[in-house]
């Protein structure tokens, strides 16, 4: 096998180290090796570990660079992305088949690894590792997948917060499955449904399947603390995502136990997780479960009762259609939005606007709040009304300052073939500051052409 040149190899040393992942890729792509040494000697994912460059690492390791190679002192790349917190890290290092691939020993160093930094938290491990008694620099940042979590640095070391959900996600890799009781107990202190500690308990846990694990849960909805309860919403939730279609009868049993749930939960942003979750199940009880929360003090409740009052190709009651057009004006914006969004066409039978679910939405595009409009006119273009209500509020979008909603207008009009839409086009201004992909810029290109 032919060397890489001396020049090629320069180049991807300084991409690693630029971080510039699509350099790396080319420079890879020309036959660089992945194991070069980086600017201290070590291989260069060690270079992109120590930058929390997850993915550089990931092209990296796709490429052949070494994860489990024995470092100068004792660790391995891999171990030191576990030290760094990253989940996006650790998933972009840990490789295929780790089960497999690594011997027994190895597999639980990390593991004690990654539950020795939990256990002792991030800000203690990083003072007795540097000695520094200064303050710790805390800085909120999101990484791929909707990890969201902590970076901390002090004395010249930066990690980040996410040990639980490394631990969590080593387990799984290995086959591992503690107590439901264990893996909750690394999220809960975050407490936010977006930080990755509690993704992570909860998406793993939700993969599970089982009668043991099954019993573990339900007993969380008993808990007195609502943290605990929100979080086994979230676990049910993934539950609903990932359970694969051959398995969708065994549903109705979570279904079940999220209806009844919903009928004694008595805290309010719990509630509004279950009806969440709720209604992405078919249940026979699913309009009754949402008439009973329509009117409910918490906005986010009465948003989600009106999820449960509405199924996609399905026709909806009287007592449903009238509880929601009871919510079109709602004191709150994001409820107004909800229904909005419910009263899009792909919530009939048929595809076609009932004359007060059209007048609702006619009412909608002109509401005080921006985004509720955008819904509105959302739903509205993509129905086959063609009635002058619906046309002049259609029209009136060609007025707004977002050119979002003129381009909404523009867009239902081509969509209707009606001569204006050419004007209406002039009104938004260039197509091209719009993403190319936006399916409404291609249909009034189309109208144009």
């Amino acid at each position: 096998m032919t060397e890489p040149s001396p020049d090629l190899t320069d180049r991807l040393v300084r991409a690693v180290i630029a971080k510039d992942a699509e350099a790396v890729r080319a420079r890879l792509e020309q036959g660089a090796a992945p194991d070069t040494p980086g600017p201290d000697g070590l291989p260069l994912l060690c270079t992109a570990v120590a930058g929390l460059d997850h993915r550089t690492a990931e092209l990296l390791v796709d490429a052949g660079a070494d994860q489990d190679r024995d470092l100068p002192d004792g660790s391995t790349p891999l171990l030191r992305a576990v030290d760094t917190g990253s989940p996006a890290l650790v998933r972009a290092v840990l490789g295929d088949e780790p089960r497999l691939r690594l011997p027994e020993a190895a597999r639980h160093r990390l593991l004690d690894r990654a539950r020795h930094w939990h256990e002792t938290g991030a800000v203690e491990e990083l003072r007795r590792r540097t000695g520094a008694t200064g303050p710790v620099v805390v800085r909120r940042i999101d990484e791929s997948d909707g990890d969201t979590l902590d970076e901390l640095s002090l004395g010249g070391l930066t990690v980040r917060n996410g040990h639980g959900a490394v631990l969590t996600a080593l387990e799984w890799s290995f086959v591992l499955f503690p107590p439901v009781e264990v893996v909750m107990a690394r999220a809960v202190p975050g407490a936010e449904a977006g930080d990755s500690n509690w993704f992570a308990a909860s998406y793993f846990l939700g993969r599970r399947q089982g009668p043991r694990v099954w019993s573990e849960l339900t007993a969380l909805r008993n808990r007195p603390d609502p943290v605990h309860r929100r979080f086994l919403a979230s676990v049910l939730e993934i539950r609903n995502l990932f359970v694969p279609l051959y398995r969708r009868p065994e549903m109705s049993r979570d279904a079940d136990f999220l209806a009844d749930w919903a009928l004694d939960e008595p805290d309010g942003h719990v509630l509004a997780a279950v009806l969440d979750v709720y209604s992405g199940h078919e249940h026979p009880d699913r309009e009754a479960v949402g008439l009973r929360h329509v009117a409910h003090p918490e906005p986010d409740v009465r948003a989600e009762a009106a999820f449960c009052l509405s199924e996609e190709r399905t026709a909806r009651s009287e007592a449903a259609t009238t509880a929601l057009l009871g919510l079109v004006r709602d004191p709150d914006p994001g409820v107004r939005l909800t229904v909005a969004q419910v009263f899009a066409p792909r919530f009939t039978a048929d595809g076609r606007l009932e004359p007060a679910i059209r007048d609702a939405l006619v009412l909608l595009v002109r509401d005080e709040a921006r985004s509720v409009r955008r819904r509105a006119a959302a739903s509205l273009a993509l129905s086959e009304d063609r009635s002058v209500p619906v046309l002049d509020a259609l029209l009136s979008l060609l007025d707004e300052e977002d050119p979002d909603l003129r381009l909404e207008g523009a867009y239902a009009l081509a969509l209707r073939d009606d001569p204006r839409a050419a004007l209406a086009a002039e009104r938004v201004g260039p197509l091209d500051v719009f993403s190319e992909h936006d399916p409404r810029v291609f249909a009034v290109w189309r109208y144009l052409a």
